[in-house]
């Protein structure tokens, strides 16, 4: 029923430095699939060392390959690798990996600007390779990982103009905590539980933008739909074609809400069949050509 476009696991389950919780084998990411109804998932390295113990792309698709096909290869690369500088050669890098059968590239969450030149240059090599680029984000530069941008997403709408050819998955609480307008900027960086009164800056830029993509994974993505279910339905009825059912598993206990909550629109008939088909599965399959 279901392709899960963002999930993690882990050779060595202890690698999490984050309260020594695990991360999941890839045996039991597959055994949360087979509760669900997920038939196939991308899982995605992490390769910055700013919070989590950093993995081989390898390792991905080691897993990848002794799945049978249930699991679905990203690599990734740090913007500070091979040389640290703003002209590094990174498509070498991913060149080698698409030719090795990875998908796409994320997660990418170095604790840089979205602006930084570094980031910049990973950009224009990803988009000159042609994977998609799934992305986390946060709200300050240290004690944090991921990509940093102010309120409002400016960074991150310089870089869809920048690169039109880029097509970038939204994902994390400050990306989807701007599909309404923020009560206080200090809301950019939480789960927000107010119904959306007024459209934030994601539903423009998506007007905006056909290369924004949304990675609905994730406390973010469900509490962006969970929060208001009446916008939700118009937000997943506009966007369609741009949305993507993902999980953000990443320990064994990891919880999947948003598959109720799919269902759930889908039974209310506030979403159709065919919207339904297109974000549990469909936009997956056309986006990586599965």
């Amino acid at each position: 029923m279901f392709i899960d476009i963002h999930a993690h696991a882990y050779r060595d389950p202890r690698a999490s430095t984050i309260g020594n919780l695990p991360f999941s084998r890839p045996d039991q990411l597959l055994a949360i699939y087979d509760r669900v109804g997920i038939e196939r998932g991308v899982v995605l390295p992490l390769v910055s060392p700013e919070v989590y113990l950093p993995q081989s792309t390898e390792d991905i698709l080691e897993f990848a390959e002794k799945s049978g096909g249930r699991l679905i290869p990203f690599c990734n690369v740090d913007p500070r690798a091979l040389t640290n500088s703003p002209d590094a050669p990174l498509g070498d890098v991913l060149r080698h990996y698409r030719d090795r059968g990875c998908k796409g590239i994320g997660e990418v969450m170095p604790n840089l600007p979205f602006l930084d030149p570094l980031v910049q240059n990973l950009f224009k090599h990803v988009q000159d390779v042609g994977f998609p680029l799934i992305f986390d984000i946060t709200t300050r530069i240290g004690s944090a990982y991921g990509l940093y941008d102010d309120v409002g997403l400016p960074q991150l709408e310089r870089c869809l103009q920048k690169f039109p050819d880029l097509i970038i998955l939204g994902h994390g609480p400050p990306f989807w905590a701007h599909i309404a307008q923020l009560e206080s900027p200090a809301d950019m960086a939480g789960y927000t539980n107010y119904p959306v009164k007024a459209e934030g800056v994601v539903p423009g830029l998506f007007r905006r933008y056909p290369n924004l993509y949304g990675d609905l994974s994730a406390g973010s993505g469900y509490n962006a739909l969970a929060r208001d279910r009446d916008y939700a339905a118009r937000f997943l009825n506009e966007f369609t074609d741009r949305l993507l059912f993902g999980t953000d598993i990443c320990g064994p206990d990891s919880p999947t809400p948003l598959v109720d909550l799919l269902v759930e629109l889908k039974d209310a008939r506030k979403i159709s069949e065919e919207v339904f088909d297109k974000i549990a599965r469909g936009n997956a399959i056309r986006l990586l050509a599965l």
